[in-house]
Order: C-alpha cells, then sequence, then structure tokens
C-alpha cells in the first residue's frame, strides 16, 4: 500500500469513528488530528533503531504523515 493509500486509510477511518460524535463540519479536521496523532505515535516506537528494515518503516511512516497533512 502506498503512503498515500494509507493515509487515505487512516482518515477514513477515524472519520467513521467520530462521524456520530460531533458536528459534521469539524469531523475530517478532527479525523486529520486523530490519524496524526496514530503515525506519531508508530514513529515514536520506530524511530530510535538503525536497523535497515526500521529505517525503511520510518520513511514510510513518514511520508504517510505528510500525505496526511496534504489531505
Amino acid at each position: 500500500m502506498t503512503a498515500k493509500e494509507k493515509a487515505e486509510e487512516l482518515l477514513n477511518k477515524m472519520i467513521y469513528h467520530i462521524e456520530y460524535n460531533c458536528q459534521p463540519s469539524l469531523k475530517t479536521m478532527i479525523a486529520k488530528q486523530c490519524a496524526l496523532i496514530a503515525v506519531d505515535e508508530i514513529l515514536n516506537t520506530i524511530e530510535y533503531s538503525s536497523q535497515a528494515d526500521e529505517l525503511s518503516k520510518l520513511s514510510y511512516w513518514g511520508e504517510v504523515k505528510q500525505e496526511i497533512e496534504k489531505l
């Protein structure tokens, strides 16, 4: 899955879960913030490793965060 696809998936999951609990005009903004928080938590768990596969994950999730910010 590309970083953009993952960003859209995370945002849509957040929207689904908050859709009925807030004003319609706020749901996308709140979902975006929730998705960014989730990605930051993932980044925090892997950013201190220097193994090659961990660096690849760090790069991927960094791209996902950028894509969320663009949405």
